[in-house]
């Protein structure tokens, strides 16, 4: 039995409101809960997605690949809230100048 550390903590809630449907992501989206992420964006019927990351602490390529799919999925329908985190892994992907990508303000420490 693996007596290591706590599993990475993640969730994923949705809430649709009209054609909007608002996906809110926490913890570390990786290879193991990319999926998770991008499916429970498409559960609900809707035409504009939110894909609000600024409570994810971890974003892999995985995560990226989701995302992508989604702005595929979404054209012109997409914001993506990311958090610190997110934003430099997209930034270094290329993928910071999008336009699904908002120009969120952090709060709290630096």
């Amino acid at each position: 039995m693996d007596q290591g550390g706590a599993p990475p903590v993640f969730t994923v809630t949705a809430e649709g409101e009209g054609d909007h449907l608002r996906v809110l992501v926490t913890g570390e989206v990786d290879m193991a809960t990319a999926d998770t992420m991008f499916q429970s964006a498409l559960r609900e019927p809707a035409k504009r997605l939110t894909l609000d990351l600024r409570a994810v602490t971890f974003f892999d390529s995985a995560a990226i690949h989701a995302v992508v799919r989604l702005s595929q999925r979404f054209p012109g329908a997409l914001v993506v809230l990311p958090s610190r985190q997110v934003r430099r892994v997209l930034e270094i992907s290329g993928l910071g100048e999008q336009d699904w990508l908002a120009d969120t303000p952090q709060a709290g420490p630096a």
